[in-house]
């Protein structure tokens, strides 16, 4: 079993997925959402069979001041859609500074465009995940100490 990462925007979602032992994180792509409900719903199912998907995280995009805004309850919209798609649980890990960790880490590449845009979508998505990760590492570790 897989974990996959979504960065989720209006029209592009940054994808990143686990390794089946739950250690590390890999950008996956970038989904650009077509409008079509059942398009989309379909990619999305097929995408979590072909990957052997058994939980997902989204980004919760929260204030600084740790509050939702417009753009968390967008994201809280597509999560209980994609729920609903393909079946899986949804959970949020906080993702306020992704983007700006994710521009640190492209600052040196040669991108521009919408092939920066792509790869910070990934970037924020792998970051998301491996936060995820590490959060769910260090839960097991407690519990084993008890």
């Amino acid at each position: 079993m897989r974990v996959l990462g979504i960065d989720y925007g209006d029209r592009h979602i940054g994808l990143a997925l686990s390794d089946p032992l739950l250690i590390t994180a890999q950008p996956l792509g970038t989904y650009e959402l077509t409008g079509k409900e059942n398009v989309d719903r379909q990619h999305f199912r097929d995408l979590v069979a072909k990957h052997d998907v058994g939980e997902i995280v989204v980004g919760d995009p929260l204030r600084m001041n740790g509050s939702s805004g417009t753009r968390a309850a967008k994201t809280r919209v597509f999560a209980a859609w994609l729920e609903k798609a393909v079946g899986k649980p949804i959970v949020f890990m906080d993702e306020r500074l992704t983007t700006r960790q994710a521009l640190n880490v492209l600052q040196d590449e040669k991108l521009r465009g919408k092939k920066k845009k792509e790869w910070e979508d990934q970037i924020a998505a792998v970051i998301i995940l491996s936060t995820y990760l590490e959060q769910k590492r260090g839960a097991r570790d407690v519990s084993k100490a008890d």
